[in-house]
């Protein structure tokens, strides 16, 4: 067989084309990777991630989530680069974590993320240049996990690399409602030594995690709190309506803890087993609800516990106004996920006639009515003519978010002030051991009652306010209950 010899000019032109082959086989695909991630990116700490193409992640207040935040936001940014500028390095970070891009998947509202940011903002504050100043200052970062917190692993993951670099993140506020996502937005942040404080995350079963307290009283101690109350008012008869849905940590212990607690040797009880519908099946949730009014005419009960959320609220009681039995009177009683609903949601529900009370976690009025469940100088935050007022204007707080979140990173505040003072170092880990030596004279003084905690991380015997719907749509304080019947008094 004959032996062909290339030229050497062509050899050279074939191995340099090879190599360039090889160089562009790898090359295209990083540019094209990199080109794709310059995209995504919205700003530093802050990429599009999902379907919707949410912008998800961390930020010092330089990106804006949402057009409604705007006010907030620019006075957290603010706030922050005058920290930097003046403390040096002698500061430490605080994340307010949630769903900021919200769709109607979300049972939070814009109104009730914007209230939480708002009152975070005034914790940071008084802990930096008010009547609590103390050191070291704190940063307050704004963590969107996005709709229905899809998007957490990302945030949570982009927390954590803020936890050694010079953020120097010390504890994480907020944290959502109650749902599978968040607790494993929790789990992974207590592997990472970082303190937490809910605000409102209120799920009976979510206890015993390292490094995590909440300011909001469990979802038991609201049932309890909302027994109390009817069997006060001679309620005798009830019962319980449930959302099924599996993801439902809210719900599900809502409704078990009103069923356990109510019926009594007194007279008090059930009239039937919980009736249930499943808000993860698409729209059919609806229809379920639609037909309960029916079985309620049949089984006359004093009042109908709901234990859902305030969106399915809305519809279950459109249902109930449009009942057979027209001559019975319903009365229901909800817990604090009702005060998600906008005000424009609210109006609609109280156009229904049919008698709404509600367990909120706080509501600027019960320091007036009652004055020993709450720090007075705390509650004077909130009240007409405050700091709120004065820098959010014409933004009614009566749903009580903002005092949750305002209480939570206040939590977190003492918790940074106790650590530096007895133990020098402000790490996640020690501002977690100092929320169990709150107590005493080191409770946390919060508008929504005083705050000290179990070592499971629930609140003791938290303030509840029973609130009540009126005509207006408007939540009206009623009177403090709590798990024990009535709140302590403060210190």
């Amino acid at each position: 067989m004959r032996r062909i010899e290339w030229p050497l000019h062509i050899v050279r032109r074939v191995a340099i084309g090879v190599v360039l082959v090889a160089i562009l086989a790898v090359a295209v695909p990083l540019s094209v990777n990199w080109i794709t991630d310059k995209r995504a990116r919205c700003a530093e700490g802050v990429v599009e991630r999902g379907e919707d193409n949410e912008c998800v992640g961390v930020t010092d207040g330089t990106y804006l989530f949402a057009g409604h935040l705007e006010a907030v936001r620019k006075k957290i940014e603010e706030e922050n680069h005058r920290v930097e500028k003046e403390a040096g390095k002698d500061y430490v970070s605080v994340a307010y974590m949630t769903s900021f891009t919200l769709t109607d998947d979300d049972s939070n509202s814009e109104e009730s993320v914007r209230h939480e940011l708002e009152g975070a903002y005034l914790a940071q504050q008084r802990h930096n240049n008010g009547d609590l100043a103390a050191s070291p200052k704190i940063r307050l970062l704004i963590a969107n996990t996005g709709s229905s917190s899809r998007q957490w692993r990302h945030t949570v993951d982009e927390l954590i690399a803020r936890k050694d670099s010079d953020d120097r993140l010390v504890a994480v506020a907020g944290l959502g409602p109650s749902t599978a996502q968040n607790l494993a937005a929790l789990q992974r942040l207590s592997e990472y030594g970082i303190a937490m404080v809910a605000s409102t995350m209120t799920a009976t079963n979510i206890r015993d995690i390292k490094g995590f307290v909440r300011v909001a009283p469990t979802n038991e101690d609201e049932a309890y709190a909302a027994s109390a109350y009817l069997k006060r008012k001679k309620i005798h008869t009830a019962v319980v309506v449930q959302d099924a849905a599996q993801n439902n940590l809210y719900a599900k212990t809502l409704g078990s803890a009103f069923a356990r607690v109510f019926p009594d040797r007194n007279g008090h009880r059930l009239v039937a087993e919980a009736m249930t519908y499943d808000s993860s099946e698409s729209t059919g949730w609806k229809n379920e609800l639609r037909y309960m009014p029916g079985q309620l005419c049949d089984q006359k009960p004093q009042v109908v516990y709901f234990a859902g959320r305030g969106q399915h609220l809305t519809h279950f009681l459109h249902a109930i106004a449009n009942r057979s039995c027209q001559e019975r009177q319903f009365t229901v009683i909800a817990g604090d996920d009702t005060t998600n609903l906008t005000a424009q949601e609210l109006a609609r529900a109280a156009e229904t006639k049919v008698g709404v009370f509600y367990t909120g976690l706080a509501h600027p009025d019960m320091w007036k009515k009652e004055p020993n469940a709450v720090s007075g100088p705390s509650a004077g935050f909130f009240q007409d003519g405050g700091d709120l007022d004065r820098w959010f204007p014409n933004d009614p707080r009566h749903d009580g978010q903002a005092i949750m979140a305002h209480d939570a990173v206040l939590t977190a505040a003492h918790g940074i002030q106790m650590a530096a003072r007895w133990q020098g170092e402000v790490t996640g880990g020690a501002v977690a051991r100092m929320f169990h030596q709150m107590d005493g004279s080191q409770q946390v003084a919060g508008a929504s009652g005083f705050i000290s905690f179990q070592n499971n991380g629930n609140p003791r015997n938290k303030a509840v306010p029973i609130l009540a719907l009126d005509r207006q749509g408007r939540a009206v304080f009623v009177e403090a209950s709590a798990a024990g019947g009535k709140p302590p008094g403060g210190r």
